[in-house]
């Protein structure tokens, strides 16, 4: 079966290699261009470019699908792929590409749609304490995450468990999902299934405006909001007026407790009240400081009892 495959970060890395070790012949990858990064601000290609060239696989980083269209439709048609697989691309696919392979294109999802469509589908079913989510793989259509499923696979949340580490078991089940997926498509062993639009919901993009934390909330959606938000873009607090990004915490109560929303009520194990409960931080990072475990940042840096978290 001969692939195109469409993706960008870390996430579609899975998939791309799952493609490699079971055999599959990719003929070309697509992904985001190159971007700066860090303090020199280096031109850094894209984790799925970096392996495509490990592979030998030609890569083609179009800034626009929709405004260069005829140059790759004309490089698809060249290489007339069976599927086109996509993983995280973020860009959408015109019509023409759509339907250009004769067994359609297959989108990996980190979701179990028709919930969490769109762009954060793993970070927003932590931020919503779901208990459990999954993969979809799914023929595309024109809409945003609207086609028909062709197959599922569900996991549990832990309590404990941060997007970031969710992000990378989805991610290795995607690759797995997707294998499992392709040979009942070819035999035509598969029927998909139409999405029913009345359980749709949406997970938009995550940005910095999101990050303070409000401890009038309960400790448990203060937790969540915490596992949600790492790695990125991480949630904040302020102590003494400076600001602190909190990486991972843990459930200490979740009923009432003495103190105020925000206050340290436990100065040796970092332990915060909320409007209901309390939670405690275990890994961290001072303003201008390294992340660390929280352990090491009050052996360093005691903090005083009764304090108030926040601005």
């Amino acid at each position: 079966m001969k692939v195109v495959f469409m993706g960008t970060p870390d996430f579609a890395v899975a998939t791309l290699e799952k493609l490699y070790e079971n055999g599959y012949d990719v003929a070309a990858v697509f992904t985001q261009p190159d971007k700066p990064k860090g303090r020199g601000y280096k031109l850094t290609p894209p984790p799925v470019k970096v392996l495509a060239a490990e592979h030998g696989t030609p890569v083609y980083q179009p800034q626009s699908l929709k405004k260069d269209a005829q140059e790759y439709l004309d490089v698809l048609k060249e290489i007339l792929p069976d599927v086109i697989v996509v993983a995280a691309y973020g860009k959408i696919l015109p019509k023409e590409v759509l339907e250009l392979p004769r067994l359609g294109c297959v989108n990996v999802h980190g979701s179990l749609l028709p919930k969490y469509r769109g762009a954060a589908p793993i970070q927003q079913s932590v931020l919503d304490d779901e208990k459990q989510t999954g993969i979809t793989t799914m023929l595309m259509g024109e809409g945003l995450d609207t086609g028909d499923i062709l197959m599922q696979e569900s996991t549990e949340i832990g309590i404990d468990e941060t997007a970031a580490e969710l992000f990378d078991r989805l991610a290795v089940m995607g690759g797995e999902l997707l294998v499992k997926t392709l040979p009942l498509l070819e035999r035509g062993e598969i029927t998909p299934v139409k999405q029913d639009e009345s359980k749709a919901t949406y997970a938009h993009m995550l940005d910095k405006q999101m990050c303070e934390l409000d401890f009038d909330n309960s400790a448990r959606a203060v937790h969540k909001k915490i596992c949600g938000l790492s790695d990125w873009p991480c949630a904040v607090t302020y102590l003494d007026g400076k600001r602190i990004k909190i990486y991972r915490s843990s459930l200490v109560s979740e009923e009432g407790v003495k103190g105020q929303p925000g206050e340290i009520i436990d100065e040796k194990e970092f332990i915060v009240a909320c409007k209901a409960g309390s939670f405690k931080m275990t890994e961290l990072q001072a303003e201008g400081g390294k992340r660390m475990k929280a352990a090491d940042y009050l052996r360093g840096k005691p903090v005083k009892k009764g304090t108030i978290l926040g601005k």
